[in-house]
């Protein structure tokens, strides 16, 4: 028996989120059929987390236990040849036998894209927000400011999922201009020891809201300690949301 770690990249658009569902086409589903493809064997991967439909992965970490010896060298392009295009196995990796990607990871960076501009342009329309007017930098960086530290983030946590505990630490949180050839994108990225339920896409609702001149920079600390989520701005929709990065502890960091 042996534990596979798997980097993987995928565009969310067409499926109805990471997690196993009775109906509807999934990420981890998609995954473990091409495993039983080139393995015979059907194994359960574990995400790292379990983004919901429509959000994307750029470096997406999976776990799973299995009794395969494939060699490790040719399983990303075994893989890849039983994978539909819009999931990629980019790393494979031999992980210690107490790895999961879950409950090893001591921390993730999401990123959120937006297109402030009267016309949105059609080829980032699965991978950004169009919002139709400029929005205020400034003051988003602003009222980000706030939301760095360890603090209880109820009030940007989305219904359905309860956690023993709300508090999080955000490590970092920046409002910045993302130049491409398509179109110039404003990029919101954040990053934390953890996130709740829909926590990044309600942030970026209510930064938005800032953003659009609707509420001052302070109010975001007021719903901050308000812990209640009626209080903060909308769920941003899911299309701008990336899973960029996960963490780990490096080798022999037992910290």
């Amino acid at each position: 028996m042996r534990v596979i770690k798997l980097t993987i990249s995928y565009d969310g658009t067409d499926f109805c989120g990471w997690q196993a569902q009775a109906e509807g086409r999934t990420v981890q589903t998609t995954l473990e059929t091409a495993w039983q493809n080139i393995t015979g064997e059907f194994i359960r991967f574990t995400a790292s987390g379990r983004t919901d439909a429509g959000v994307h992965a750029l470096g997406q970490v999976v776990s799973a236990r299995t009794c395969s010896s494939f060699p490790l060298a040719r399983l990303p392009l075994a893989l890849n040849a039983n994978l539909p295009a819009d999931v990629r196995v980019l790393q494979a990796e031999d992980a210690p036998k107490d790895f999961c990607a879950i409950l090893s990871a001591r921390g993730k960076t999401y990123r959120y894209l937006i297109q402030d501009r009267p016309a949105h342009n059609v080829f980032w329309r699965r991978y950004a927000w169009h919002q139709p007017k400029q929005l205020d930098r400034i003051s988003m960086q602003a009222a980000a400011n706030l939301l760095i530290g360890e603090h209880d983030f109820q009030a940007f946590q989305g219904s359905g999922s309860p956690r023993k505990t709300t508090v999080r630490h955000v490590r970092r949180l920046t409002v910045d201009d993302h130049a491409t050839e398509l179109a110039p994108l404003l990029r919101i990225e954040i990053e934390a020891n953890g996130f709740l339920y829909n926590m990044v896409r309600n942030i970026v609702g209510t930064l938005v809201e800032v953003g659009k001149g609707r509420a001052a920079p302070d109010w975001v600390g007021d719903v901050l300690r308000s812990c209640d989520r009626t209080q903060a701005g909308p769920t941003a929709p899911p299309q701008g949301l990336a899973l960029v990065h996960v963490e780990y502890p490096k080798c022999g960091d037992t910290s």
